[in-house]
């Protein structure tokens, strides 16, 4: 813990005061990273008489010694009164008192941007997301307004002191996953909270709180009001985590599973929980491997069930795609040590191969069996010259209309035959491959 009470520095939170408290770099702002340039918001707008704090998923983090993905800063400045401070920003989000003010470039050459907005309290939810209207207020009222306690904290920089007003040090000490104020409440306001409690309770591995959990459990059902693109977007996050085997585990305890995967019974979840859980670790998976792990048991019997998952979550087409490669081919490379070269070696080359072989080996280590031909295929790739694995084609359709052919649907089953036999080493030449050609088209 970075914090200890009453917002002092324990000894191990030593050097993060220091970091936060050093010299900003205003000498060569195009330098500034993202942190240090979150401490120069908070800085100009406390220079300036308002209340400037971090606030959120970037305290939590920074308490916990991690390397927070962005920066908020909550204050009582309002969007207007921000105008004259900061002369790049995006108001988009005025209306709910949000700015987007924008900075330098930083270390990764990207524009530094932080989002601020000033304390509020919402009016009533009246579409399961946002507020039918906001009310400026202060940082105790702006904290009851946010999802879970761990997420309700603020810090000042600059002074190096904890605002806490909802308990969310003691939870994160505690590792526990507590919903601020009613729990049903907090849902209610936006349904997605019900999926990011699995989520961040997955990521920080944290134990939900009884109460959190049996009205997460009790709402599951309205997730389906959730945009599928949102819903998409925290399972991207679940289960590309390494911690992904817990998380499958919520979705199925808290009563999601059945609301946003529809197709997959009791049994197959469990099997599908299985495979994700067998994925190798720690290494992070991409999320069209472990959402396939997971839908694997609608191959064959339910041959398009993962495909309809994923157009139904309205995953991007390359995303779709590759799920649906991984779940049609689950049981492809089986045969490995046996298979026809012409059979194997597309496979071999195939852009999703490295993450084909993942789910097979998966597969292998969920139910227990070899995964000799895991390794089989490993050795050919990492044995075969590219050149020898994926040869340019031997024989091609200008080939065949050099012949005499005229073009048409005649090409394709002639090429392909000689790009097998290409493969298999029978026309390497194209004096062969001609020669082939010839052969097949006496016998059509």
């Amino acid at each position: 813990m970075a914090i200890g009470p009453g917002g002092k520095a324990t000894p191990a939170g030593a050097s993060f005061l220091r970091a936060v408290n050093r010299p900003a770099r205003s000498a060569i702002l195009s330098d500034m990273n993202d942190r240090e340039f979150a401490l120069d918001v908070v800085r100009k707008l406390q220079g300036a008489g308002y209340t400037a704090l971090w606030a959120g998923g970037c305290v939590r983090d920074e308490l916990l010694g991690l390397k927070p993905q962005d920066y908020d800063v909550a204050t009582s400045a309002r969007p207007e009164q921000l105008r004259p401070l900061f002369k790049h920003r995006n108001e988009i989000g005025a209306h709910f008192g949000v700015v987007q003010v924008i900075g330098p470039k930083g270390d990764d050459r990207e524009w530094l941007t932080v989002e601020v907005a000033t304390f509020r309290s919402d009016g009533a939810y009246i579409d399961g997301r946002r507020p039918e209207s906001v009310m400026f207020s202060s940082p105790e009222l702006d904290a009851q307004r946010r999802d879970f306690t761990i997420n309700g904290m603020f810090f000042d920089p600059l002074k190096g002191e904890l605002i806490d007003f909802v308990g969310g040090r003691a939870d994160l000490s505690a590792k526990v996953l507590r919903a601020i104020g009613d729990a049903a409440a907090r849902f209610a306001e936006d349904k997605l909270r019900i999926v990011r409690a699995a989520r961040m309770a997955t990521r920080f591995d944290l134990a939900i709180d009884p109460a959190t959990h049996a009205a997460a459990r009790r709402m599951a059902p309205e997730i389906r009001v959730v945009s599928a693109e949102r819903i998409a977007e925290e399972l991207r996050k679940l289960l590309v985590h390494p911690n992904r085997a817990r998380g499958a585990a919520l979705l199925r305890e808290l009563g999601l599973a059945e609301a946003i995967f529809p197709e997959l019974g009791g049994d197959e979840w469990a099997r599908g929980a299985k495979a994700v859980e067998a994925l190798a670790k720690p290494q992070a998976a991409s999320f069209p491997l472990a959402l396939a792990a997971l839908l694997h048991p609608l191959h064959p019997h339910k041959a398009f069930g993962a495909v309809n998952a994923a157009m139904r979550l309205k995953l991007s087409n390359a995303e779709t795609e590759r799920v649906a490669f991984l779940v049609g081919m689950q049981t492809a490379l089986l045969p490995a040590e046996s298979m026809r070269a012409s059979k194997l070696k597309p496979l071999l080359v195939h852009p999703g191969i490295g993450e084909l072989l993942a789910l097979h080996r998966a597969l292998a280590v969920a139910t227990g069996v070899s995964a000799a031909h895991v390794e089989f295929c490993e050795t050919v790739i990492r044995d075969t010259p590219p050149e020898v694995l994926d040869p340019p084609p031997v024989l091609t359709g200008a080939d065949l209309i050099a012949m005499g052919l005229k073009p048409g649907p005649a090409f394709k089953p002639v090429l392909d035959a000689v790009r097998e036999a290409q493969l298999e080493g029978r026309a390497a030449t194209k004096e062969q491959a001609l020669a082939l050609t010839r052969e097949l088209l006496r016998e059509t």
